[in-house]
């Protein structure tokens, strides 16, 4: 089966406006999607919510919405991007992620309720109480997620972070989002994800076409640049 490796960050704002394409390549049979969070803004590169970060964020969220249409809500815009006691920290939701995927196989469900939590309702996704509520709104046993949350928390959770920076050297990612095939052959193909924001109809054709076979088509190496239009590491 042809997988499909997605390194992200849940406080990516790229990584939110790839969404559509993610939740699309999980409808293409014979295709795995196999997600590796990255750990962006954890330890020493946990970062508050400054003036001049609040800028550069707003300028990159504003190009995001016209290549994706995706939502950028009032609540975050206006309330958490200008709160300065805000600390955008990846570890806390990348646990909840690894959790849910743990206890019920919904790892990108959760990654999706939290980017949609973060970027429109403007919570604080780092905070335990809200990560209780949105494993409760999916669903999910709230007891046996916060079991498997702690169990995740600290070491398990940054052994995932290094592994995924393993897969995003070995890929050739240079940031946050990468994608990359992964062929029956164990070949990888990195995926130039710039030419698919916004275009999930085409992205859906071509997953359909590649599953069978790789064909004769190239996919070009260069990935979406991560400064001011994407997520740097």
């Amino acid at each position: 089966m042809t997988q499909l490796h997605y390194i992200f960050d849940p406080v990516c704002g790229w990584c939110y406006g790839a969404a559509p394409l993610i939740s699309a390549a999980r409808t293409i049979p014979g295709l795995k999607l196999v997600f590796h969070a990255g750990g962006m803004m954890t330890g020493m590169n946990r970062r508050p919510v400054t003036t001049q970060l609040r800028n550069y964020i707003v300028a990159s969220d504003e190009r995001i919405a016209q290549l994706t249409g995706q939502v950028f809500g009032k609540d975050y815009l206006d309330g958490l991007l200008r709160d300065s006691s805000v600390v955008l920290n990846s570890a806390p939701p990348s646990t909840a992620i690894l959790a849910a995927e743990q206890l019920a196989g919904r790892g990108l469900d959760m990654l999706k309720q939290l980017q949609i939590a973060h970027y429109v309702h403007g919570l604080r996704i780092a905070e335990i109480e809200v990560l209780q509520n949105i494993a409760n709104e999916m669903c999910l046993d709230v007891t046996a997620f916060i079991a498997a949350y702690v169990r995740l928390d600290g070491l398990e959770t940054q052994l995932h972070f290094s592994d995924s920076r393993e897969m995003l050297a070995r890929v050739g990612g240079q940031g946050f989002p990468t994608l990359a095939l992964e062929y029956a052959d164990a070949t990888f193909e990195r995926i130039d994800l710039g030419k698919w924001l916004g275009n999930v109809e085409q992205w859906t054709d071509y997953l359909r076409h590649i599953t069978g076979s790789k064909g004769d088509e190239e996919s070009s190496i260069n990935e979406l640049a991560c400064n001011i239009d994407g997520c740097s590491i």
